[in-house]
């Protein structure tokens, strides 16, 4: 296994510590609330390496374009699912955030049948940084930070509504045509 997929498991094996930590004491705890934010933050900081070695040493795999994609979503979704339970974010922007990843994923799916790669946009990746920014913010849950987080995580939903519009209007002929 390279060096990028242990990278990607890696971020999966983070995923429960992440959310033990985050949840214990119903997240009253601002030290394991900073433990989940640097687990967070390491978690995230994999996703990012891990493209970039895979790409520079020409280490693409079929387990890292599975797994890599795979481990974003479930590392996002599971700091989403534990911020609602927290009661620090609304069941409904989750549900569209998280209905937005299934979305994206379908179409991807959909088109690597017929051999066509869908890569990320640029609304998708300003997406995932407003994502993993307000996260992280949340995760803290600092009262000095508190508009700062509240226009991040606004800033986040806005930015996963564009980037599904842009993906859905860019690749709908994957659906209805079976091409780009």
């Amino acid at each position: 296994m390279n060096v990028p997929n242990r990278l990607t498991v890696l971020r999966v094996l983070m995923i429960p510590f992440f959310v033990l930590s985050l949840l214990a004491f119903d997240g009253m705890n601002q030290t394991l609330r900073y433990l989940s934010a640097a687990i967070f933050i390491a978690a995230s900081l994999t996703d990012m390496l891990d493209g970039k070695i895979a790409r520079k040493y020409n280490l693409v795999t079929n387990f890292g374009k599975f797994m890599d994609p795979l481990a974003d979503k479930l590392l996002v979704c599971s700091a989403l699912i534990c911020l609602v339970e927290l009661g620090q974010l609304p069941a409904w922007m989750a549900i569209v955030i998280v209905s937005r990843e299934f979305i994206i994923s379908g179409f991807r799916l959909v088109a690597a049948e017929q051999g066509i790669v869908i890569a990320a946009s640029y609304w998708g990746k300003f997406k995932t940084i407003f994502q993993m920014t307000a996260v992280i913010l949340m995760i803290l849950n600092l009262a000095v930070l508190h508009v700062l987080t509240v226009i991040c995580i606004w800033a986040a939903l806005i930015l996963t509504v564009l980037s599904l519009v842009e993906y859905v209007l860019k690749n709908l002929k994957v659906l209805t045509e079976g091409k780009i």
